[in-house]
């Protein structure tokens, strides 16, 4: 393989959070895309090697987003899929990764893309596995600690140091 091209590119609609795609699990938005491209391209789906999707939120969206969403397009359940998540480049991590198989000559066909509804993002129970003697219960928006800010830095106290630190902030 001399050149790897992208044949076509599509999306959804752009809704807004919890506006009328809060309902639609991205599986599903996912698959409508790649029925349409499918359809406009004319490609044959048994030539396809692989799907490779990114997607941040996948708290209780079942495994492997990716598959459910080349199951819900209609394609076979032989080809393979993985879900990517790289947080806001998760999307076009998963077309650097397609591009890298077919250089290598691992692949002739892959759709790659992300997918998201940060709306089905669900609030978690941190920590109540193990059952709970005693105390209040705290939910945790998932939104934000999966996909919004970094778990391990990048909160509002240290967001604040941060800018106070960069002499952001002038009086």
């Amino acid at each position: 393989m001399d050149e790897v091209v992208i044949v076509a590119a599509g999306r959804t609609a752009i809704g807004k959070f919890l506006g009328t795609l809060k309902e639609m699990p991205a599986s599903t938005l996912g698959s409508k895309v790649i029925k349409e491209l499918l359809k406009k391209t004319k490609i044959d789906p048994n030539t396809i090697d692989e799907v490779i999707l990114g997607q941040v939120l996948t708290a209780g969206v079942g495994q492997n987003p990716a598959r459910q969403t080349l199951i819900e397009a209609g394609l076979s359940h032989d080809i393979a899929a993985f879900t990517i998540n790289k947080v806001c480049g998760s999307g076009l991590k998963a077309i650097e990764l397609g591009v890298n198989e077919i250089l290598l000559g691992n692949a002739d066909v892959i759709i790659a893309g992300g997918q998201e509804n940060m709306s089905l993002s669900p609030h978690v129970l941190l920590g109540s596995r193990g059952g709970k003697r005693m105390g209040d219960w705290k939910l945790t928006d998932s939104m934000i600690k999966d996909e919004l800010f970094d778990a391990k830095w990048l909160n509002l106290p240290n967001l604040s140091l941060k800018y106070i630190r960069e002499n952001k902030w002038k009086h």
